[in-house]
């Protein structure tokens, strides 16, 4: 598979990410949801930290973060130019494609947002306003918006720890980007085998030892 169209991928990501997040920053207040169905519904909220809303503490841990971010997007990019360049299997170009695209798309939102939106508690945000964004270059927050409550309700008592509880199913909020990680390591997990198939060399040693 060739480069150009390992970029190709990566730009429809891309492009579909920000639009979506553009559209949700600027007709969403946070907080606020539309149910398209009872199992999944669209809520607009803001990650400032890491994936599951972790964050690194101390004033300098949104910067570290992103930092962070920086120098791994680079190492994602070395790893795609790599397996193209070794002529690598379709099923680990498309996968490594699609992480960094996603990598790349939350980079985005944590690089520049700041800059270029305002908040949006109690109000929609506006896009470059007059009297600048809610941060500073380099501490914007992740914009997510997709929500997929499978099941909720309280626990059966005999459950261990969690017994009685309230307990949504899957809980977690997430975006386009986020999505496009997660399927790019399923693949990579699900066809391990087509992904990092085993060289001539590795194949005799075995039948050597077996």
């Amino acid at each position: 598979m060739s480069l150009k169209k390992a970029s190709a991928i990566i730009v429809l990501i891309l492009i579909i990410d920000q639009v979506s997040k553009f559209y949700i920053k600027t007709n969403f207040m946070l907080g606020e949801e539309i149910r398209v169905f009872d199992w999944f519904r669209i809520l607009f909220v803001e990650n400032e930290g890491m994936a599951w809303g972790a964050k690194i503490p101390g004033q300098y841990g949104k910067l570290l973060l992103t930092s962070f971010r920086l120098v791994a997007i680079v190492g994602i990019a070395y790893w795609l130019w790599d397996s193209v360049r070794k002529n690598g299997s379709r099923v680990l170009i498309v996968a490594v494609s699609m992480i960094f695209a996603g990598a790349f798309g939350n980079i985005i939102d944590s690089v520049f947002y700041g800059e270029i939106f305002n908040h949006s508690y109690n109000q929609v945000a506006t896009f470059l306003p007059e009297e600048g964004g809610y941060g500073t270059l380099m501490h914007g927050k992740v914009v997510d918006m997709l929500y997929f409550p499978l099941w909720s309700g309280y626990l059966p008592d005999w459950i261990p720890f969690w017994g009685g509880d309230y307990f949504t199913f899957f809980e977690p909020v997430f975006n386009i980007a986020d999505s496009a990680i997660t399927i790019g390591v399923a693949l990579l997990l699900i066809f391990n085998k087509q992904a990092f198939p085993e060289s001539k060399e590795e194949k005799r040693t075995e039948k050597a030892y077996s």
